[in-house]
């Protein structure tokens, strides 16, 4: 089993399957670190810096209107599921069916996601825009957003098929997005800037 933080290490040697990852991801105590299943390895990933917060909460007060019918808006720490990739991701904000909440598991259902969006950091960024855009296309997530806080820009992804998604628009920040259905709205990007203190020390 692999253990990736910001340096990637390994702790033991022998492979392990999808539900043994998962049950050890279910005793893992790792305060400060959120824990997501990537290529048959567990991934710890720092929190976010605190501005994040702010872009978070922009996305998800300009998504809320145009919600499909039964579905919430959430930020949440949820872990989604994909077996058929052997993926287990908790995506910084996440819009799916209320029903997927109805479950006394902490493993939620990623089919029922209709949106999903990551806030890269140095540590995830690669991720964040290879691995998880095959694995939420093949899922068949009709809309998938990053933000890439690296280089200001945000790039949507939407028609899902079993390579991942036939198509995307990226626009820097502070310019307009168009989120594609069920969503059929723009998404204003302006305010998703780091500070200015902060511009030498992204993460």
């Amino acid at each position: 089993m692999t253990l990736m933080t910001e340096r990637p290490t390994t702790s033991g040697t022998e492979p392990h399957g999808f539900e043994d990852l998962l049950d050890t991801l279910d005793e893992l105590d790792v305060p400060g670190y959120r824990a997501e299943i990537i290529r048959g390895s567990i991934v710890l990933s720092p929190w976010s810096k605190g501005y994040y917060q702010d872009a978070m909460e922009l996305i998800c007060d300009q998504l809320r209107p145009h919600l499909p019918e039964g579905h919430r808006v959430s930020v949440g720490p949820f872990l989604y599921v994909f077996p058929g990739d052997e993926r287990a991701y908790g995506p910084d904000i996440h819009v799916a069916s209320r029903q997927a909440f109805r479950t006394t598991s902490n493993r939620l259902d990623g089919e029922a996601l209709s949106f999903v969006a990551e806030l890269t950091s140095t540590s995830t960024r690669d991720d964040d825009l290879t691995d998880k855009v095959r694995v939420y296309g093949r899922a068949g997530v009709p809309v998938y957003l990053v933000l890439d806080m690296q280089e200001e820009q945000a790039t949507v992804f939407w028609t899902p098929s079993a390579k991942g998604y036939e198509s995307h628009c990226t626009r820097p920040f502070g310019e307009k997005l168009p989120m594609p259905a069920p969503f059929n709205c723009t998404l204003d990007t302006s305010g998703f800037q780091a500070p200015e203190e902060e511009e030498r020390n992204r993460t």
